[in-house]
């Protein structure tokens, strides 16, 4: 019977191996990608394992193990939300610096462009001044890039 237990350990393998990931994955597939939610899955799925051989040694079937582990398991609704919290979080500082860089940019090219109109209308052309115009409109490209980075930061 000692041979038999040694013969029985990790005998989950294939197709039960292949039910559990899926329903892992299954439970974390609306959560973004990152290192925290791969390490959160593998451990899942060990403990998973462990929990099948468990069972397994204790004389169930491999289909009536594999079905309770995932039954006893229970609801994963606070590890979830751990995660989209932490993603969100990295989320947001991201897009943070984003339309910080954007204003940035902004800001500086039409500087750039007013100065080049600024330029032509001086050299080109001495009695209109037509360079006001089209500086109303280049002024619109930093303005919605500031009102994005402030709407950004109320939420």
């Amino acid at each position: 019977m000692e041979g038999n237990k040694e013969s029985n350990k990790h005998i989950i393998g294939g197709i039960g191996m292949m039910k559990i990931n899926d329903y892992v994955e299954g439970l974390f597939k609306d959560i973004p990608s990152s290192s925290e939610k791969e390490d959160i899955m593998q451990e899942i799925i060990l403990n998973l394992d462990e929990k099948v051989q468990d069972l397994i040694e204790q004389g169930k079937g491999e289909e009536d193990a594999i079905n309770k582990s995932i039954v006893d398991f229970g609801d994963a609704t606070e590890i979830k939300n751990s995660l989209m919290q932490s993603s969100n979080v990295e989320l947001n500082t991201k897009k943070k610096i984003n339309y910080s860089n954007r204003m940035w940019f902004s800001i500086w090219g039409s500087a750039m462009i007013i100065g080049l109109f600024l330029f032509i209308n001086l050299y080109y052309n001495d009695r209109d001044i037509w360079f006001v115009y089209p500086t109303f409109a280049i002024l619109w490209w930093p303005l919605a890039s500031i009102f994005a980075l402030l709407n950004n930061r109320k939420k």
